[in-house]
Order: C-alpha cells, then sequence, then structure tokens
C-alpha cells in the first residue's frame, strides 16, 4: 500500500461545505446573469471601419463632379487698358490680373478639387477652412489643356466632406483679347461675352449653367474710364504703385450662373430713366448726345412693365443697364442687370433710320428682357434644354413690344415656323432637347444656338399657348417661375405647371426631331400623318393610324388655321385647285396667314417630291391681286429658292419675266409714296413696299431702275431724299446697275457714316454690283478690321454670297481662309455653320456637293452635304418641268 494518503473527518466535513456552497454560488450567478441578458441584451462588437475611399484622377466625363457647390464669389479683375491713347502707346496694355475666392460646400471626403479655367495663367492657389481660415496644403495643380478646362487642385490634406465650407484662392493673369469672346477688348474699351462658357477665361469658376451662386464684383480700372457689372457699382479712387487708379466694388448679386455675369471698362455716356426699376443706357458719347439712346429707354420701361404684370413677379434687381457695343458677335447677350447689344439693336436715330430698325430696337429688348425671369431668374439645368431660354424668349418678344405698340403676333409664322421648317425637314436636324450626355463639348454646346433652338422653340410654345389658350398658358408660366426662380429646371418642369396631361402629347414635339405633314383625302375623307422629310432615306414613314374626317362635298377644306400647329398639311390635287380657285377668285375668305401658309407648304411638299410643283407654282398666280405682305413674303422666299437653283441655267430667262409680270402690280400700288419718299401707315405694307422695289429692280423692271438710279444720283450730289425704309433696296439696286464709281461712293460713306444702321444699309448695298473685282476687294475687306467689323465678317460674307455674281467668290474664300475663320471666330457663340449655309445654298451639282466634303464632321456640314443631296435629286426631276410652267405663262 501506498505510504502518506490519509484524511481527517473534520477536513472532511469542510470541504463538502465549500463544495455545496460553490455550487449555490454558481447557481446564482447563472440566474443572475440571465436576468441581466434579459434586461439588457448584448450588442455585437462595432465591425472595424475601413478608410473612407478619397476620388482620384480626372472625373469620368467632361462635367465637373459634384463633390463641391460653390455659393459665392469674391472677385476682382484690373485691366491694364488705357480709354485715352497715351502719349506714347507702346505703353497701352491689353492684359488684366486678378484674385478670386469662391466659398463651396463639400460633400464628400476629397483630396482633389476641380474647377474650370481657360487661357488663363494661374499663379497662386490657396484653400482654406471657411470656419477656421486653417489652410490645406496643396500638393500641386495644373491647368488640363484639352476640351475639359478642369483646372486641377491636388491637397495633401483631404477636405472633410459633410457641408464643410471651404474657400478657394487663386491668382491669375490673363490678355484681352480682340476675339469678341471671354473678357475682350475693342479699340479703347474692354467687354465681356461669358454664354456660355466663357467665364472659364476670366477667372477660376464652376462653370456650368446648374452651379449658380453669388457674385461681388470688383474692378480696378484706369481715371475717366467707368466700370459696369450686373450691380450697382461704388467707385472711389486710389493709388497703386504710384498710379492713379479707379476701385469699383459692385453689390453683390442674386444667386445665378456664370455666363450671366458681365463686366465692361469703357468711356462710355450714359441716359437714365427712374421707374421703379433704374434704367441706364450706355453707349458711345456722340450717340448718347445726339439722343438716340432715348427711344431705347422708353421701349425698356414698357416692356418691363408689362412682363412684371404677366410673369406675376418684380424684376428682382433695383437697376437694369443696357449697352450699345460697337463690337459684339451676337445681336445681344442677356446678362442679369446688364444686357448688351450691337449698337444697331439698342441705339436709334429718328433722322436715318428706318421703323424696321425701330422694330429691331424693340423686338431685342423685348426678347432680352424676357430672359431676365426666363433664362436668370429660372436656369435650365444644363445646355440641352437651352431652347427653355431662347425658345420662351423669342415667343415673349412678340408679345413684349405690344407694350409699345407693335402688332408683329402674325409674323411669328413668317419669322420663326416657316425658319425652323426648313431645318427641321432635314435628318441631319436635332430634337428641341437633346440627352445631357449628347452635349458635353464646347462645339455641342454653340450649335445648338441655332434656329431649332429659337425658332421652333417658339413655335411649339405658339402651339401650346393656343391649344390651352394664352391666358391658361401664361397662368402656368406664373407658376412655374414662382416655383422655381432662383433654381434650375428641366423642360417637364414647365410643362407641369401648365397642365399634366399635356407632358404626353408634348414630349414628341420637344424630344423627337422633325415634325409630321398631314395629308387629307378630301373625296374619301382620309387623314395620314407622316414624318416631312425633303431627303428621304427609306421611303415615306407612316407615323400614323388612318383617320375619317367628315367630306366636305364640292367645296375647298382648309386645315390648320391660322398655322397654329407646328406640321405641314397636304392634300389631293382637287383639294390644291380648289384652293387656287378660291384664290383667284376671292382670296380674303383665306385668313392671311393660311394663304401665306398655302404657298410655303405647296413648294416644300413640291420639294419633297410629295406634290407637282407646278401647283405650288400655279398658287403664286392669284397675288397679282393680293398686297398683303405675309403672302408675298411666304411666295418671293420659295421662289428665291428657284432662283437659287436656276439662276445659272437657261431657266433664269422664263423666271425673271414671270416674276417682272407679277410684281409689277404691287410696285405701282406703293409707286406714289415711293416718289414722293413716304411709306403707308399699315406696318407689314412698309415691308411689303420694300419687296416691291427690290424684286421689281432686281428682274429688270425699267422704272424702278430708273427711279432707283436718279434717286442714287441725286444722293452722290449731296440730297439724300430716300426715305430710311427703302434705303437698302435702292442703294443695291443703284450699286447692281451702277458702274464702279457708285460702288466707291457707297463705300466712302460707309467709312462716314456713324450711325450704325446706316452703317448697315450701306454694308449690305456694296455686296449687289455685279463686278467682279470689286466683289473680290469686298471680300478682303472683311478680315481687315479697320474696314469691315469682326462682328460684320460673316454677315457681309452672306450678302456677297447671295449675290450669284458673289456666290463662287465667296465659297472660294471660305474654303481659302478657312483657317483664320476658326482661329478668329471658333470659340464665339456665332456658328460656323451659319456661315457655311450661307456660301452654299446654291449647291445643286455632283462637284458642288464634292467641293463641301472638306471639313470634319459637324451638324451644321451634316445639313449642308444633306440639302445639297436633296437639290440635286430635285433639280434633275423638275428642272424641265419648272422651264415648261414658266414660259407658259409669258
Amino acid at each position: 500500500m501506498a505510504k502518506g494518503i490519509g484524511m481527517s473527518k473534520a477536513l472532511a466535513v469542510g470541504v463538502g461545505v465549500l463544495t455545496v456552497s460553490s455550487v449555490c454560488g454558481l447557481v446564482m450567478m447563472a440566474v443572475m446573469y440571465k436576468i441581466q441578458i434579459d434586461r439588457f441584451p448584448p450588442v455585437s462588437p462595432p465591425t472595424p471601419t475601413k478608410p473612407p475611399v478619397i476620388p482620384t484622377g480626372l472625373p469620368p466625363t467632361l462635367r465637373l463632379p459634384d463633390n463641391l457647390i460653390p455659393e459665392s464669389y469674391k472677385v476682382l479683375i484690373q485691366p491694364y487698358l488705357y480709354a485715352v491713347i497715351p502719349n506714347n502707346y507702346t505703353n497701352q496694355s491689353f492684359a488684366f490680373t486678378g484674385h478670386s475666392t469662391v466659398r463651396v460646400k463639400c460633400m464628400i471626403v476629397s483630396k482633389s478639387i476641380f474647377l474650370h479655367a481657360q487661357d488663363l495663367n494661374v499663379t497662386t492657389v490657396e484653400v482654406r477652412k471657411s470656419d477656421s481660415n486653417e489652410k490645406l496644403s496643396v500638393s500641386g495643380y495644373k491647368i488640363h489643356q484639352n476640351e475639359t478646362n478642369f483646372l486641377e487642385i491636388q491637397l495633401k490634406d483631404a477636405m472633410s466632406g459633410n457641408e464643410t465650407y471651404y474657400d478657394i484662392f487663386t491668382k491669375f493673369e490673363g490678355e484681352l483679347f480682340d476675339v469678341l469672346d471671354g473678357f475682350y477688348v475693342s479699340g479703347l474699351f474692354a467687354t465681356s461675352l461669358l454664354q456660355p462658357t466663357n467665364a472659364r477665361k476670366v477667372f477660376p469658376c464652376f462653370d456650368e449653367p446648374a452651379l449658380k451662386a453669388v457674385f461681388q464684383i470688383t474692378i480696378i480700372h484706369r481715371p475717366d474710364t467707368v466700370a459696369l457689372s450686373n450691380g450697382i457699382g461704388d467707385p472711389h479712387q486710389t493709388e497703386i504703385d504710384g498710379e492713379e487708379w479707379i476701385v469699383t466694388t459692385f453689390e453683390e448679386t442674386p444667386i445665378m450662373s456664370t455666363y450671366s455675369l458681365a463686366f465692361t471698362v469703357s468711356d462710355f455716356k450714359s441716359k437714365t430713366r427712374h421707374s421703379g426699376t433704374i434704367i441706364h443706357i450706355h453707349a458711345r458719347g456722340d450717340a448718347i448726345y445726339a439722343g438716340h439712346a432715348d427711344y431705347a429707354l422708353e421701349v425698356t420701361e414698357k416692356v418691363l412693365i408689362r412682363y412684371q404684370d404677366i410673369f406675376g413677379l418684380k424684376y428682382p434687381l433695383t437697376k437694369i443697364d443696357q449697352i450699345a457695343l460697337p463690337d459684339i458677335s451676337v445681336e445681344a447677350m442677356e446678362n442679369w442687370g446688364f444686357i448688351s447689344y450691337q449698337e444697331s439693336g439698342l441705339l436709334y436715330d429718328k433722322s436715318t433710320a428706318s421703323t424696321f430698325d425701330q422694330e429691331r430696337v424693340a423686338t431685342l429688348i423685348a426678347h432680352e428682357l424676357a430672359h431676365q425671369w426666363f433664362g436668370n431668374l429660372v436656369t435650365m439645368r444644363w445646355w440641352n434644354d437651352l431652347w427653355l431660354n431662347e425658345g420662351f424668349a423669342t415667343y415673349m418678344s412678340y408679345i413684349g413690344v405690344q407694350a409699345d405698340g407693335w402688332d408683329l403676333r402674325d409674323l411669328i409664322v413668317l419669322r420663326e415656323t416657316q425658319t425652323a421648317f426648313q431645318v427641321d425637314s432635314l435628318n441631319s436636324s436635332h430634337p428641341l432637347r437633346l440627352q445631357e450626355n449628347d452635349i458635353q463639348t464646347f462645339s455641342e454646346i454653340t450649335e445648338l444656338f441655332d434656329d431649332i433652338t429659337y425658332s421652333k422653340g417658339a413655335a411649339v410654345l405658339r402651339m401650346l399657348a393656343t391649344f390651352m389658350t394664352e391666358d391658361a398658358f401664361m397662368r402656368g408660366i406664373k407658376m412655374y417661375l414662382a416655383k422655381f426662380e432662383y433654381k434650375n429646371t428641366v423642360y417637364k418642369d414647365l410643362l407641369k405647371y401648365n397642365d399634366k396631361y399635356l407632358e404626353g402629347f408634348m414630349s414628341t414635339w420637344i424630344e423627337q426631331v422633325g415634325y409630321p405633314v398631314i395629308t387629307i383625302i378630301t373625296q374619301t375623307g382620309e387623314t395620314s400623318q407622316e414624318h416631312f422629310l425633303l431627303k428621304q432615306t427609306q421611303g415615306h414613314e407612316d407615323l400614323a393610324e388612318k383617320n375619317d374626317v367628315l367630306k366636305v362635298k364640292d367645296e375647298w377644306l382648309l386645315a390648320n388655321v391660322n398655322c397654329a400647329g407646328f406640321f405641314r398639311v397636304n392634300y389631293d390635287e382637287e383639294n390644291w385647285n380648289k384652293l387656287r380657285m378660291q384664290l383667284e377668285r376671292y382670296h380674303h375668305v383665306i385668313p392671311i396667314i393660311n394663304r401665306g401658309q398655302l404657298i410655303d407648304d405647296a413648294f416644300n411638299i413640291a420639294r419633297a417630291h410629295r406634290l407637282n410643283v407646278t401647283i405650288a407654282l400655279s398658287l403664286t398666280k392669284y397675288l397679282v391681286n393680293d398686297t398683303e405682305y405675309i403672302p408675298w413674303e411666304s411666295a418671293l422666299k420659295n421662289l428665291d429658292h428657284l432662283i437659287l437653283m436656276f439662276d445659272r441655267s437657261e431657266v433664269y430667262g422664263p423666271i425673271t419675266k414671270y416674276l417682272r409680270n407679277l410684281i409689277t402690280r404691287l410696285y405701282d400700288h406703293f409707286e406714289e409714296y415711293t416718289i414722293n419718299g413716304t411709306v403707308p401707315e399699315k406696318h407689314t405694307d412698309q415691308y411689303n413696299q420694300v419687296n416691291a422695289i427690290s424684286v421689281a429692280c432686281s428682274n429688270g423692271l425699267t422704272k424702278c431702275i430708273t427711279m432707283a438710279k436718279s434717286l442714287f444720283e441725286d444722293y452722290k450730289n449731296g440730297t439724300n431724299d430716300i426715305h430710311p425704309n427703302l434705303r437698302k433696296a435702292i442703294y443695291c439696286s443703284a450699286i447692281a446697275s451702277g458702274d464702279e464709281y457708285d460702288w466707291e461712293f457707297a463705300w466712302m460713306e460707309y467709312q462716314r457714316a456713324t450711325v450704325a444702321a446706316e452703317k448697315d444699309k450701306l454694308r449690305y448695298a456694296l455686296s449687289c454690283t455685279k463686278e467682279i473685282w470689286l466683289l473680290n476687294r469686298y471680300l478682303q475687306y472683311t478680315i481687315d478690321s479697320s474696314k469691315i467689323r469682326k462682328m460684320d465678317m460673316f454677315s457681309t460674307i452672306n450678302y456677297i454670297a447671295k449675290n450669284v455674281a458673289g456666290q463662287p467668290l465667296a465659297w472660294d474664300f471660305v474654303r481659302e481662309h478657312w483657317s483664320y475663320i476658326t482661329q478668329e471666330y471658333g470659340a464665339g457663340v456665332v456658328s460656323l455653320g451659319s456661315l457655311l449655309d450661307a456660301v452654299t445654298k446654291r449647291f445643286s451639282t455632283e462637284v458642288e456637293r464634292e467641293e463641301v466634303l472638306f471639313h470634319s464632321s459637324t451638324r451644321a456640314l451634316e445639313q449642308v452635304i444633306e440639302r445639297t443631296e436633296a437639290n440635286i435629286k430635285w433639280v434633275k426631276e423638275n428642272k424641265q418641268i419648272v422651264k415648261d410652267w414658266f414660259t407658259g405663262e409669258l
């Protein structure tokens, strides 16, 4: 047995007691634990958090990322330009410097900042936390020299996100170029044109329309100059580096898009009117002193009051400045509270301007003032909805000018509907609204400033207002503006506040390209609808089922009364003939607008190979008994297309004789006015008086040419009794039938003229000569800004191209100088497409089609090619038919 394992009785009892006590304690602890668990359930330990993923690299598109939202800018700009030439002209400087602080709200943690900057030298970048002024370390920055125009700033320290505010400070230097965009120089003044994406050329910024902010601008400028901007300025004199300067600080703007910002430094003078809102007109001193700004002041006050009533919202700024600029590449720009115009678009000289010049001033002012609400107060979210701005302002201009007594409502069909029809009948047209992703680059944005955006936009809005009634439409507009003031929208927001049921109806007109032609067969009552195209690619596309209409026995049928709908109407041949006979028998039964639209529809439907061209031509015969402008203008525009197709062929002779016979009675109707140097009272009659002179003289009516030459001779001898309304037509006719001395006289008069409207008339007339060498010389003048202002280059070439003798010269000139033209104008709002369109309108041969294939693909070029191909096909099919018809009418 083993030695030493024994235990006493007392010890055994003690061990037992301890064991029982331990077991009881464990049971008690288990019970208590269960109670605690039930009362306080356990929580899983937190999962270890990963550090946030901080975005790096360039954004995936050309759009700015959404990590930063700008709220306010403080911008100081100092142009060194002298408004008075110093004794030593070499001291003149075309530079500017400045600095900007933009306060942003950071939405997510980020080490990258992206703004826009272009053609700037950014010398300093600082980033600070707004509340503490804590400076974040910048590891580097650069401007991407590509289509993004991104200014990329990389930080060592991350911005914290969570809507934390930061201030981004930059110093920069730039050059005042003469390219008519950004901050540019013209002569001795500097001004801005920032639409659509040129604010980035002046200071680093978030240059997208939805990234609205408030702006406080300070301009440091030379003494004897005045600085202007969107707000009211507070100038004071100071000394900087031993030189005297003026520092003008402007009140903070409302929240707005970068493209609505504007500033000018000049020695211009101004005229003021106080009418609730302070109205200023700024222009060259001699124009102000001569009273040329007076009319604009009157119109602005009247239209402003009318719009405040229509929109149900007071104009939100305390003042509105308008400035007449000798050089600006667009007709006008709607900068909020500081609108820029071409001189002829704002100034009106009673002694030399025509009533058409006066109408243009009123219409442009009405257009730009409409933008103060529709575009500036409420802005499209992205450029793909540009038509919301421009289509609406175009439509409203016809309503706004009524405040000054102008009744132009019917002319919207001629100027907008028919204009839009032409472009929108091409496969290469585009919808009013494209997808956002389809509009990214600068060129894609600027291409939208076209007839679809402006004219089709206005025509579709007119259709909507007619469908709803204008009162109901305007009530919806009031609600829309009140709901979205200072915000950004898409087009569906507009429809929502008119009638929610309209969205489906209107979306087809807005999001689909083109428009329909409705065909009505009166014998059976059938109607059909198809996409109308001048050049069909796969036969006619039927877009609707057949529908029955009431059959009209032994009577003509007229659809789309007053052309309220944005579509064309075709009929069976029998109904066309009944309508023609009605026009010849008693045309007054058919509304004036429809008399014009019947002609326009017939000619264009014939161009699309859906109607015999002789039917369209026959409709013009009744015009010998009609003196109304709308039907005459519709006919002349379409007959002008025939002239463009055939004025280089044997068909032109019979066309000229027919037009001479057709126009004689209209010329005689207005002859007494013309000889007496007066014009009829009715505004549209004044337009038709000009038509009578232009067509009669250009088609060889002897008494017209004699009249024009006689009046021009008196002008050369020092007496100009030609009424301003008639000067453009008479100058042109006299120069067309005159010699080089007549041309030289007009050129000297152009150089001497100080009123822009008179200069424009002479500039047009100079293009009418038949002398090839003079036209070539005139073309060379267009690239010499001391002879033809840069803003007038395109229109002057277009005028020359309209002349049959000048068209091939203009085409060769454009091709030869294409590199220069794109370099000088490729960055502006002015579309190069308008130039290509004008110099190729006559193209109707295979050789010309081959010639036009000389550049990279753009929508404008595609449209030119498509139109040329349509012309080629149409001319081949119809040349002999057209010749035979005109010959038969002689």
